[in-house]
């Protein structure tokens, strides 16, 4: 039988409400959004150290809680596997020792067989002997998981795993999460709120802010068509801007911004009706900017839809990537403060194009990159 999980819970505390719904089938969740939105404490819920107020948990068919019919599993018959953020691996015990704490309810025998499967399913069996502070990151992180995945969990629940990690290593060890929860099969449930992290690891993503689910659908489209401005500012999406409708048919969305017409492929599962004179709110990933060469043919619209001109008022270094800020010569204040764009290249183009130098530039920007949000 595939995996199901359906969450409706509510949980008050001091000032904090957590009122969250979502479900999701045999596949990678990531709880996603800023920290102190509810993500951990859901994964508390959900493992039963955390009583909700009211709400239903069902994994499978099998209800860990309902409010309604006064049923609250304790965690010891949920079946779960949880690995803490920091991992909370016990410094007194052997990794050996760790990954079997779970199981103290089996026969010895059965017990160090389990043991010792698990250690070399995860490729630490070297290791059994010794104890936490001897390990790498990385090692520490398979410890952690072998303890969660040996008593043979219906759910992974990972609550920011790889957060007490320096970033090179966090980029390094995200890999090697995936393949395990891959390579083990196991419906996974897991809190962060980095980005990359995030889509690296996740099929489905369920996005939180102040308390509640704001969406919930597969990764890709979630960034493809975030559900709303704020989901769009948690996907990293920066320009977000204010225009108003000029004409929509099924195909195409004409919009004007900035003294400036605009067109926006429409999208088939948004399927925008506004009329004339509507606002609409969209948005453009910075990478979507596209500055136009000089030593090419003069741009015209024909040649590059949505053609803006503009001057570079600023620029941030993000090692890799430079940020410019773009102010367009239309008249008027600018969208955002001192801008109206802001646009992210390789730092190999920025040194080609002698970006530094030149502060003047035609921009484009393709109709399929211009998503529109709904509502306003």
């Amino acid at each position: 039988m595939s995996s199901r999980i359906e969450v409706a819970l509510v949980k008050r505390l001091p000032g904090f409400t957590l009122d969250a719904v979502w479900s999701a089938g045999e596949e990678v969740v990531v709880l996603f959004g800023p920290s102190g939105a509810g993500k951990t404490l859901t994964l508390q819920c959900f493992a039963g150290l955390v009583d909700p107020d009211s709400g239903k948990i069902v994994v499978n068919g099998r209800t860990f809680f309902d409010s309604d019919r006064g049923m609250n599993l304790p965690p010891q018959a949920r079946r779960l596997g949880y690995v803490f953020q920091g991992y909370a691996l016990f410094p007194h015990l052997t990794v050996a020792e760790n990954v079997a704490f779970g199981l103290r309810s089996l026969p010895r025998t059965r017990r160090i067989v389990r043991t010792g499967e698990t250690l070399e399913r995860l490729g630490i069996s070297e290791l059994a002997r010794r104890y936490p502070h001897e390990l790498s990151g990385g090692q520490q992180q398979r410890v952690a998981l072998g303890r969660a995945l040996a008593v043979d969990p219906e759910i992974l629940l990972l609550d920011e795993p790889l957060s007490a990690l320096d970033a090179p290593t966090r980029r390094q060890l995200r890999s090697d999460l995936m393949s395990v929860i891959r390579e083990w099969g196991k419906t996974a449930v897991l809190v962060t709120h980095d980005l990359a992290e995030a889509f690296q690891i996740a099929d489905r993503l369920v996005v939180y802010q102040n308390g509640r689910v704001v969406q919930t659908a597969p990764k890709g489209e979630i960034l493809q068509r975030p559900a709303t401005k704020d989901v769009a500012r948690l996907m990293g999406i920066r320009n977000i801007l204010q225009g108003s409708v000029v004409k929509a048919t099924p195909d195409l969305i004409q919009l004007r911004w900035r003294d400036e017409l605009l067109e926006a492929a429409n999208s088939p599962t948004l399927a925008y009706t506004g009329s004339p004179g509507t606002p609409i709110t969209f948005c453009i990933r910075p990478e979507y900017i596209r500055l136009i060469r000089k030593d090419r043919s003069e741009p015209t619209p024909g040649t590059h839809p949505n053609l803006l001109r503009g001057e570079l008022i600023g620029e941030e270094d993000q090692g890799p990537v430079q940020t410019l800020y773009l102010r367009l010569d239309a008249s008027g204040e600018p969208s955002q403060g001192a801008h109206d764009l802001e646009i992210d290249v390789p730092r190999q183009v920025y040194e080609i194009l002698e970006i530094s130098r030149d502060r003047r530039w035609a921009v484009f920007v393709n109709r399929g990159s211009i998503q529109v949000l709904p509502g306003v």
